[in-house]
């Protein structure tokens, strides 16, 4: 016969709780103790049985994390920090992507086959109207969102404050003396929060330093890759007089962006600074590097599974919105 839990316990002298502890990965287990599961489990040859265990405790062990395009790169550092954040906990982690489907999001929000694999969701949803989260039935499956929705009490909640972020990013092209900023990200077709907010922020600093944002120079990106950045900032250099700074929304679009400018004949910063949001480890070695509002992941990562493990164990408990921290770093971009 397989060897169970009970004869782990058994042979390593514990309760079934701790061997079961230390199968799930849970962090909060002395090494020694956690030493003499594992030599016990190696002696017995013992192996778990998923199925097994969420029948006994109506659990999976598993969390499911949704966000808009796993290769974005933020999306990407996100993916990791969760997992990693997860682990700590005793789960493993499944990620999805809905690529800006509003059916797609509509369908994980309702609850289908896959969903039940899961303890939570850590959602990340971009074209999501407040109506569709209406449907989602919490005592289901626990939800966490992520990114930037009004926050009314039903789901927990952890998000940056884009409209200050962006103010940061403003005003720093502000104080390097630039007087022509435009921006690059706007959607105004979209009624999802992230570009509104940046947007708001964008005109706040110029507001606050006496400018006037331009005609034509808040460039709308339908999504926010380098080709879009690329190709806003093409039509921004062609403009009379052309911007001598540009905010992007996201990292992705200020990479786009620079070259843009370097195809123009043109450089930066000495012509035209460039700053994003987001700090990917892309824009780090870029060329000129970018400078950048930084996005603490690790942080949202660790608020958002703290949250989604509170609500699994407890469905009662009252739902927390959780701002992070965010920080400009200047970099060769802006930096004369």
């Amino acid at each position: 016969m397989p060897a169970t839990l009970r004869d782990v316990a058994e042979l390593a002298q514990v309760s079934v709780r701790t061997v079961s502890n230390v199968v799930s990965g849970y962090a909060h287990v002395s090494e020694r103790m956690r030493q003499r599961v594992l030599a016990a489990i190696e002696e017995l040859d013992y192996r778990a049985n998923p199925v097994a265990r969420t029948l006994r405790t109506g659990r999976t062990g598993m969390l499911a994390l949704v966000v808009p395009e796993i290769d974005v790169p933020y999306f990407s550092e996100l993916a990791r920090d969760v997992i990693d954040a997860a682990a700590e906990f005793g789960y493993r982690v499944m990620i999805d992507q809905t690529g800006h489907d509003h059916e797609r999001e509509r369908r994980l929000l309702m609850g289908d086959d896959r969903t039940m694999l899961f303890d939570g969701i850590l959602f990340s949803p971009l074209v999501t109207k407040s109506e569709l989260l209406d449907m989602h039935r919490s005592e289901h499956m626990p939800l966490v969102l992520l990114g930037e929705h009004e926050f009314d009490g039903r789901f927990d909640h952890v998000a940056i404050d884009n409209v200050q972020a962006a103010r940061d990013a403003v005003s720093h092209l502000v104080a390097a003396g630039r007087t022509r900023i435009a921006a690059i990200g706007a959607q105004p077709l979209e009624e999802y929060s992230t570009p509104l907010l940046r947007t708001a922020g964008y005109e706040a600093a110029l507001e606050e330093a006496g400018l006037q944002a331009r005609p034509g120079y808040a460039t709308p990106a339908p999504h926010y890759s380098r080709t879009d950045g690329y190709e806003a900032a093409t039509a921004l250099m062609a403009l009379d007089p052309r911007p001598d700074a540009i905010f992007c929304f996201s990292d992705l679009l200020a990479v786009g962006a620079m070259r843009a400018v370097f195809d123009a004949g043109l450089s930066v910063p000495e012509d035209v600074a460039v700053v994003g949001i987001d700090d990917i480890e892309e824009g780090r070695f870029a060329r000129p590097s970018l400078s950048t509002v930084s996005l603490d992941t690790p942080f949202i990562a660790r608020e958002a599974v703290r949250r989604i493990v509170a609500r699994i164990d407890d469905p009662s408990v009252a739902a927390e919105e959780v701002v992070a921290p965010h920080r400009l770093v200047v970099r060769e971009s802006t930096a004369s």
